[in-house]
């Protein structure tokens, strides 16, 4: 049924390229995917602590029906991220403290819920990762319809079943799976020379002339 089914999975990320993805800041990889994608301001951490990485187990739900969620969860392979498009609706919410103990105790690396969650307290002072997009203590439905591993979307970021999701303090970014060694090597190159950076900031040799350089050339007039 059109709305109301649930996918098999044809590939997903591999552990080794998750591992290396885990070391490396939200905000270089999206630089180094020309900052195009995002999962928009609204979605963000609710635990307190913990960097979120695995392939993503998709799951498209009515706003406020968390059906097909519970299910997720109960065939959801260790390592999986599960991402909720929840329409973006804070009305209901989809999760709570329940169903993350749940996940976690089956071994998922964490929710993005695009949806609101409750027990805000307890998510937040946990480890396990989880982001969303508010919170609500009015709970949710369970009637459906909804769809798991389909493509969703959240703020326009375009998520396959087993693409990259990597979550952080900055929110969370989506590397297609076919796209994930590609976006590594070059996120891995820009790693190194931030640190690089950061060594020379310390050091007092940070060269700052490129920013008098791109005034002059954006035709800037400087008085000073």
């Amino acid at each position: 049924m059109i709305g109301f089914r649930i996918c098999k999975r044809a590939r997903k990320v591999d552990g080794d390229t998750v591992a290396r993805f885990r070391a490396l800041p939200v905000a270089n990889i999206s630089d180094c995917m020309s900052r195009m994608t995002a999962g928009g301001p609204a979605l963000r951490p609710i635990h307190k602590t913990g960097v979120l990485a695995g392939p993503a187990l998709t799951v498209k739900t009515r706003p406020g029906d968390n059906l097909m969620v519970h299910k997720a969860i109960d065939i959801a392979e260790p390592g999986d991220v599960i991402v909720v498009d929840g329409g973006g609706d804070l009305t209901n919410s989809l999760i709570g403290e329940l169903m993350s103990a749940h996940a976690q105790k089956r071994g998922v690396a964490g929710m993005a819920i695009y949806g609101a969650i409750r027990d805000y307290d307890t998510l937040h002072a946990g480890t396990f990762p989880v982001y969303a997009a508010g919170v609500t203590h009015r709970g949710p439905y369970k009637d459906g319809p909804g769809e798991i591993n389909v493509p969703i979307a959240i703020a326009g970021m375009v998520i396959e079943p087993g693409d990259l999701i990597v979550g952080d303090g900055d929110g969370i970014v989506c590397v297609p799976y076919d796209q994930t060694e590609a976006v590594l090597k070059a996120t891995e190159v820009k790693h190194r020379t931030e640190i690089e950076q950061f060594a020379a900031i310390k050091e007092g040799r940070s060269d700052r002339a490129w920013v008098d350089a791109a005034l002059t050339r954006l035709g800037c007039k400087i008085e000073v």
